[in-house]
């Protein structure tokens, strides 16, 4: 069994009591408000929801702020209002805004050139490209390098990774070529670091985060102590939406300016061409570490679908959670089914529809991941013929070594699920139709997972495994031969690479 091998190790279960949200936190929640009295259809959010699920299935939460108040809100279970989630390279956004800060400060200054910030670890003989690099080329994407030079930079090695940036060829004149960098956003991270003494994660509490209620966010950092800046950076939801509708605010939050209106208007200015494809919100220019798309809308995202879109034309913010590989996607439903309720040509509020707001609410309060279900009828004839048997992989790069499955003792429904990795058993008990939260235990994946599980076939148990704070979900069919003496194991992950499966005989 692999359990997300390339995210998560194999897991003990133990259960979890989910955090409550502060009073303080509540306190500084955005507004809530029916979507009609913000000029808003409930039947037309309802469209976009079933239409998210048909044509994604692979979004995690979703909120839609207009006029300042939030009027839909929902998480696929699993996933929660008070979990974080990971925001990959949303987290450019976030560094780009401190910068803005820095500079704001007198700390930094947007002409810059990055070489001055590290003399100690430049190359002996830097490049005249490299010399002419400024602060601004990292901000736009136009550091000059080939986006090939970049493939499998690691911002998690031993060595320095601002020395290792610096020793890339940089092949063209900095701003003039445009080639998406997540190390070039670490760059930019690191001279906040270097001019503050503070990391970014650090610097944006008391500026940023505190303000705007964004309660314990989360960076992950270098070995030499730098927040990633271009990806790392966990918060939930409605911090999203609060970072977008600060944006949409021109930096402003409860009568006070967090951030110069000047930077937000530089930040989403367009400033690099990057394509000239009009049907693709990725050809349609770039700010500092922020995407313009079409319909005059900015954003924010991430890997995976995590997204904060922002419309100033339509006074509204749309925060999306996800884990697709089908960004544009995402964004081809937004723009199909949300702009059109949002730019319905209805002066103030609509008239209130408690019926279609009720749908709504309840819609979007039963919203789930499609966990496995049990066959209908018995459990499946194979199922007591496996029952309590070892079945042994032979050495696999998965690090597989057996499973077991048993009925569970207490609950005729559930089955206890058993698999060794590393020399040590692991045990989960899940049942069909529902979601169990717990923890994995160990190694470097560890963190609360969600997991569910049920014969699906008469020779085919799936067990679903949902990093519930990551993008990450996999499922698993282990299946029976006739005669239960081997066990095949199939994965399906919904991002990433699919590991080849795997066969096991009965001990």
């Amino acid at each position: 069994m692999i359990l997300l091998r390339s995210h998560v190790t194999l897991f003990a279960l133990v259960l979890l009591a989910a955090p409550g949200v502060s009073a303080a936190d509540r306190a500084q929640a955005l507004p809530r408000s029916a979507p009609e009295k913000q000029g808003v259809s409930s039947a037309a959010l309802l469209g976009f929801i079933e239409e998210a699920e048909s044509k994604i299935n692979a979004l995690h939460s979703v909120m839609i702020v207009r006029h300042g108040h939030v009027i839909a809100e929902g998480w696929w279970a699993p996933y929660a209002a008070e979990e974080p989630h990971q925001m990959f390279s949303l987290s450019k956004s976030f560094t780009s805004t401190a910068v803005g800060l820095a500079i704001a400060e007198g700390k930094l200054q947007v002409e810059d050139e990055v070489l001055k910030f590290f003399p100690e670890e430049a190359p002996a003989k830097p490049s005249a490209n490299l010399k002419a690099m400024r602060l601004r080329d990292l901000l736009t994407m136009a550091a000059g390098h080939h986006a090939e030079d970049l493939q499998g930079f690691s911002l998690t090695t031993d060595e320095s990774v601002v020395k290792r940036f610096l020793a890339l060829p940089v092949a063209h004149k900095p701003g003039t070529f445009f080639a998406y960098s997540t190390v070039a956003t670490y760059l930019q991270s690191a001279m906040v670091q270097k001019v503050t003494g503070q990391s970014v994660l650090a610097y944006l509490r008391p500026r940023l985060f505190e303000p705007l209620g964004i309660e314990n966010p989360a960076w992950e950092q270098s070995k030499q102590g730098v927040s990633q800046g271009g990806t790392g950076l966990s918060i939930r939801t409605e911090d999203i939406a609060k970072f977008g509708q600060l944006y949409l605010q021109k930096g402003k939050w409860n009568g006070k300016q967090l951030v110069p209106a000047s930077w937000v208007e530089t930040a989403t200015a367009r400033w690099m061409s990057n394509g000239s494809n009009p049907a693709s919100d990725w050809e349609q220019g770039y700010g500092f570490q922020f995407w313009r798309c079409r319909y005059g809308v900015i954003r924010g995202d991430g890997a995976h679908g995590q997204f904060c879109i922002v419309m100033p034309e339509l006074d509204a913010v749309v925060a999306i959670t996800a884990g697709t590989k089908d960004l544009q996607g995402v964004l081809n439903v937004v723009w199909a089914r949300l702009l059109p309720a949002l730019q319905a040509k209805v002066a103030g509020a609509l008239a209130a529809d408690a019926a279609a707001e009720g749908t709504l609410r309840t819609r979007l309060a039963g919203l789930a991941l499609k966990a496995p279900v049990a066959l209908v009828g018995e459990r499946s004839p194979i199922a007591a013929n496996v029952a309590g048997k070892r079945f042994v992989f032979p050495q696999n790069p998965q690090a597989m070594e057996s499973i077991r499955l048993s009925p569970a003792a207490d609950d005729p429904k559930a089955t206890e699920f058993f698999a060794t990795m590393g020399g040590v058993e692991q045990r989960v008990t899940v049942a069909g139709g529902r979601w169990v939260k717990g923890e994995l235990k160990g190694g470097p994946a560890a963190g609360p997972v969600a997991v569910s599980g049920a014969w699906t076939a008469a020779d085919t148990f799936t067990l679903d495994v949902v990093r519930y704070r990551t993008p990450f979900v996999a499922r698993y069919h282990l299946k029976f031969s006739g005669d239960g003496e081997t066990v095949r194991l199939e994965t399906v992950m919904n991002v990433g690479p699919t590991p080849p499966p795997l066969v096991g005989r009965r001990e």
